[in-house]
């Protein structure tokens, strides 16, 4: 394109070549999102406006975009999964507007694809096309999801790094991620941590812009950790209270969930054995337990504490893969009573919102026993979480909740009730 305007400027007298498609200008224009060469990426942003003359190519592209849907575009990320971002946000570079800073990294969970996530990452672009870029994961799909949550944040880890090295305008980051998705992004945040004395200048702010920092993710500002329907206390249920234990398809059994955990490994690999408790890697305490606090390189809680918000959607019933507590990060007494469940009219699937509250980690204590929920509760709620419980009690959709709760798309009317539930989460996305 940019060849064909400077040709044209010898040639005046030449008829002009047809016109372009709305998909071939779209495409040029795309250029603003590609890989950078190293001395683009040392540059500031306005060398990412040069990829966009001539002007009146570009501007003819904008002009036309007017009064149209918002398109979305995407393209496969060097290091797996897709990006996703508004084309809008590209015809506003050239205008003089700045590129997306915002990237927003969404996780699927067990058996799950990055197709999970594509309602709600084309939402996100449409509602805030010059402010977010959404990479939908595809590192751990299908039975990769088998091999263990520490594998998979691995995975998941060296995929960020490799977009973040691709998209070298972005500044921030934030993580989407839906039930095992949510253990293995906490696994690899733990690994993409950076502590403050190692962030000072990497994000080129003064030091009273980074006081406030508790840490770096992958090299950005981490902004929202959001997890739904994750199973963060484990499958294994807590002994104490048969009657509400953590998978609630085992109907409260005790040895339905004992032969569970005996063979979980079975059906879904090393990724049962963490979520029941039963690993011991090299003599190691289980994965989870093991996820609550910092170890030697990796700074689990550190790495949390980090985000600006941490938040918990649960469904409160119908849920057969999560139960509540696991999902919610609480105790049985802290529940949400079913009569304090009120109905918003905006979001009719949230029925309670508790904004950050810190339980009372003495509560629950008890010396005669030891109990491995207990202690991953209160490594967990070392940080404030914001809990938002959700319910698809007068739904058509309940018995599928735990897929409706984020919107799964791979069948648009088996889970379109779950479209408020995404609407909420963009509404309160910290920016």
């Amino acid at each position: 394109m940019i060849a064909a305007g400077a040709a044209s400027m010898g040639r005046a007298a030449t008829p002009a070549p047809p016109p372009q498609s709305a998909s071939h200008r779209w495409r040029a224009l795309r250029l603003a999102f590609r890989s950078p060469s190293p001395a683009a990426a040392r540059s500031d942003g306005g060398s990412w406006m040069g990829c966009f003359r001539p002007a009146t190519a570009a501007a003819a592209a904008v002009k036309e975009a007017k009064g149209r849907r918002l398109e979305v575009e995407k393209e496969p990320a060097r290091g797996g999964g897709e990006d996703v971002w508004s084309a809008e946000a590209e015809a506003e570079v050239e205008q003089g507007g700045g590129f997306p800073e915002h990237l927003v990294v969404m996780v699927n969970g067990l058996i799950g694809s990055a197709d999970d996530w594509k309602f709600a990452a084309e939402q996100f672009v449409r509602r805030m096309p010059d402010k977010v870029i959404v990479h939908r994961s595809q590192c751990n799909s299908a039975t990769q999801t088998f091999d263990g949550v520490d594998l998979m944040g691995e995975r998941l880890a060296n995929e960020v790094r490799s977009v973040v090295e691709q998209r070298r305008g972005v500044k921030k980051i934030s993580f989407v991620a839906h039930s095992l998705g949510g253990l293995v992004a906490r696994y690899a945040i733990g690994r993409l941590y950076e502590p403050p004395s190692r962030t000072m200048s990497s994000i080129g702010k003064s030091r009273d812009d980074i006081e406030h920092l508790e840490g770096l993710i992958g090299g950005l500002e981490p902004m929202n950790f959001i997890t739904f329907a994750s199973p963060h206390l484990g499958s294994s249920g807590n002994k104490q209270l048969i009657l509400f234990h953590q998978l609630p398809f085992l109907c409260g059994l005790p040895f339905l969930e004992r032969r569970a955990s005996e063979t979980a490994h079975l059906i879904v690999g090393r990724t049962g054995k963490h979520l029941f408790l039963t690993d011991n890697d090299e003599g190691q305490r289980p994965l989870l337990l093991r996820m609550v606090d910092d170890c030697d390189d990796l700074k689990f809680r550190s790495a949390l504490r980090s985000f600006k918000r941490r938040v918990a959607y649960a469904n409160a019933n119908f849920d057969h893969m999560v139960g509540w507590r696991t999902s919610s990060i609480r105790r049985q007494h802290e529940l949400p009573k079913h009569r304090l469940l009120v109905r918003d009219e905006k979001y009719p699937h949230i029925v309670h919102v508790d904004k950050g509250v810190t339980y009372d980690n003495e509560t629950e204590a008890q010396a005669d026993r030891y109990d491995p929920e207990e202690e991953m509760i209160r490594g967990l709620t070392q940080v404030p979480w914001e809990r938002v419980d959700v319910s698809f009690q007068k739904s058509s959709q309940r018995l599928v909740a735990h897929n409706t709760i984020q919107k799964l798309v791979k069948s648009y009317w088996l889970n379109s009730d779950g479209t408020d539930v995404i609407n909420h989460m963009m509404d309160n996305f910290l920016v």
